[in-house]
């Protein structure tokens, strides 16, 4: 399980999720693939960041419109079971987004989980063209 807070109550952020934790993710989650042949490969997972990105952004610039913004992060969710039905990504990349997406509450955890999955993206980088 992702833990963004140390301290949920006063916002304060685990000081090691955008390196040791993101990493520690995007190695289990590129092993999971190698083992699984042909899934969580970068153009695919880059789908599921855009489509983060996008919403975060969307929370930025309205972020009184919380409510009808939410509904489609959580949406993910499916769009992940759907992909992973597909084989197109493993389990371990299912349970790291579910488990991001269960601790967005508002838009400001929306904009935790966008620079988390923009860590992870960065050290997944690193196993070369999966």
């Amino acid at each position: 399980m992702i833990e963004f807070y140390k301290d949920r109550q006063k916002k304060t952020l685990d000081p090691l999720l955008f390196s040791s934790v993101a990493e520690d993710w995007a190695s289990k989650v590129y092993k999971s693939g190698e083992r699984e042949r042909d899934k969580n490969k970068r153009s695919q997972l880059r789908k599921f960041y855009d489509e983060v990105l996008r919403l975060n952004a969307l929370a930025k610039m309205s972020p009184g419109d919380w409510d009808d913004i939410h509904p489609y992060v959580n949406m993910l969710i499916a769009k992940v079971v759907y992909a992973r039905g597909r084989n197109k990504v493993t389990r371990e990349f299912e349970d790291m987004l579910k488990s991001c997406i269960s601790h967005v509450q508002e838009d400001k955890d929306l904009d935790v989980f966008a620079n988390f999955f923009e860590a992870f993206m960065g050290f997944y980088r690193q196993y070369g063209e999966n």
